[in-house]
């Protein structure tokens, strides 16, 4: 049975990785490595253009329509805390699928440049930091080497978090607006 046939029966929901997959996609990110696991990505398209949606966290580029769906875009460098994307000749989207709530959600991340799918053996993954990475431990399912090069293994369902990210633009709007968070008083 294949990946998305375990997906459309319901059998696979967990966040982490299965065990046999070892193909992961590289990309680059402000000269940094990073990978995500090959089955928890959809599509890679070049960079289209945006449209910006107002009052949404500085992570969140934009939105794009993919054949007649709007799929939300975000810059990974800024969800790392690092200074926004430039954007490049090799400047791309890849759209991935994220779990939550119990259905799948395409969502798109800017990323500077997409290397090449390499095969990582599980024995070369070291686990994820508790401390000294340059971004969140948690949105770090492990540290690959490959030929002496380290490369970050990102965990796709807590980078692109949606609960935490709805929660974020929550905030933002209540913050920007009180009146629409404010209970009124009926005088």
């Amino acid at each position: 049975m294949n990946l998305n046939q375990l997906r459309k029966n319901g059998e696979l929901k967990s966040s982490t990785p299965i065990v046999e997959e070892k193909q992961y996609l590289t990309f680059t990110l402000n000269q940094e490595l990073f990978a995500v696991v090959i089955h928890s990505i959809k599509e890679i398209i070049e960079y289209p253009g945006v449209t910006e949606v107002p009052l949404m966290p500085q992570f969140m580029h934009g939105v794009i329509n993919m054949r007649g769906a709007v799929i939300p875009v975000i810059d990974l460098a800024i969800r790392f805390g690092k200074d926004a994307s430039h954007l490049g000749r090799r400047s791309c989207v890849v759209i991935l699928e994220v779990f939550f709530a119990d259905e799948y959600h395409e969502m798109g991340v800017l990323v500077d440049a997409v290397n090449e799918v390499l095969e990582i053996p599980a024995h070369q993954i070291e686990p994820a930091p508790e401390f000294g990475a340059k971004i969140r431990s948690e949105f770090i399912a492990g540290i690959g080497n490959i030929n002496d090069k380290f490369v970050i293994i990102l965990d796709v369902n807590h980078v692109l978090s949606l609960g935490e990210m709805t929660t974020m633009v929550t905030d933002k709007i209540n913050f920007n607006h009180p009146t629409l968070s404010a209970p009124q008083n009926a005088e």
